[in-house]
């Protein structure tokens, strides 16, 4: 909902991945890396492979991504409204938190539909305190 301009997609902390299936992109998924934490930019899965995976596969690797990157926590903004996306980010962990910057220093009104979300990440072999 506040996506990055197209500029900000060539900024050194910025990463999109493409999810392929037999030679033509299905998905794609970006994210930012930020002070402290990652920020899931963008999801999306064309509807004809909806629910075969894909949207899975490119949030574990963002995941991934956010514990190589030496970050322990993945955050993201999605709207009020869009209940398939906040199910399926529920369904992989994530919980409702407030907002965090860059949204904090926006007025009221700009984010009052959306709804902002965290999970915190553990390495790999790592075990929940």
């Amino acid at each position: 909902r506040h996506g990055l301009a197209l500029e900000a997609l060539f900024q050194p902390h910025v990463r999109f991945f493409v999810a392929w299936r037999d030679g033509r992109p299905v998905g794609c998924a970006g994210i930012a890396f930020l002070d402290g934490f990652a920020e899931v930019k963008r999801m999306y899965v064309r509807p004809e492979v909806r629910g075969q995976g894909v949207a899975d596969a490119l949030m574990a690797h963002l995941a991934a991504q956010t514990v190589a990157s030496g970050r322990d926590l993945l955050r993201l903004e999605t709207g009020v409204h869009q209940q398939a996306a906040i199910g399926f980010y529920r369904r992989h962990g994530f919980d409702g938190c407030g907002a965090f910057p860059p949204y904090t220093a926006m007025p009221p009104e700009a984010v009052v539909t959306s709804l902002f979300m965290e999970k915190r990440l553990l390495p790999p072999g790592a075990v929940p305190a």
